[in-house]
């Protein structure tokens, strides 16, 4: 299954590895990344499939929200069907 991540944070080092190594760690595989900084505040999309994973799709929201939590970062996930049916037109 395919999601959709969301990254936000005032800009520091190392908040890609961050991340990236924690979907390492759950075998959640990137299919595609984009980030910039404006205004001093990282932004990052990350597309994902989570089919390669032995985790459940709660359990990797919940790790993802634990680490947003203690790293001060706003970490969002959403399964890619439903964002792009709620982006239809």
């Amino acid at each position: 299954m395919k999601a959709i991540m969301t990254v936000i944070s005032t800009d520091r080092v190392g908040i890609i590895a961050e991340i990236t190594t924690l979907l390492a760690s759950m075998s959640v595989n990137i299919l595609d990344l984009n980030q910039t900084i404006m205004g001093g505040m990282f932004t990052m999309t990350i597309l994902v499939d989570t089919s390669t994973s032995d985790y459940g799709f709660e359990d990797i929201r919940a790790a993802l929200t634990e680490k947003g939590e203690s790293a001060s970062l706003t970490i969002r996930i959403q399964r890619a069907d439903i964002f792009n049916a709620m982006h239809r037109i």
